[in-house]
């Protein structure tokens, strides 16, 4: 019984662990020695810069947009992560993307890159 009841504990503390990280829309407007620099909110609505340091792991992608959920998902992974040039020539408006955060909220574990909007072709 005791057995069943730690094992239970341990996928609740596991559950809330993921339960934490954190998922949101920023601007990136810096990149450099595995950290990144970015403003958090939508593209209007940007507020204070904000610097955490990447994991080692870090999943770096383009997003894809689904009509079904209406929420940009992970695509293709970006070519080199974070050493891809689009990384190290950020414009003025800086580039926009969603970042997760660990547990914690200290350490970003993924990037998918906001793709530009395409013209309808219909």
């Amino acid at each position: 019984m005791l057995r069943k009841f730690a094992c239970a504990a341990v996928i609740v503390v596991m559950g809330l662990g993921v339960a934490l990280a954190d998922e949101f829309q920023a601007t990136i407007t810096k990149v450099d020695n595995g950290k990144v620099t970015f403003r958090k909110g939508k593209a209007k609505d940007t507020g204070e810069a904000v610097t955490l340091p990447v994991m080692g792991d870090v999943k770096v992608t383009k997003g894809k947009f689904n009509r079904d959920t209406k929420k940009v998902e992970a695509g293709d992974p970006i070519e080199k992560g974070l050493q891809n040039a689009q990384f190290s020539k950020i414009g003025d408006k800086g580039l926009r993307a969603t970042i997760t955060t660990d547990a914690t909220n200290t350490h970003i574990t993924a990037i998918i890159v906001a793709g530009a909007k395409k013209k309808a072709t219909e």
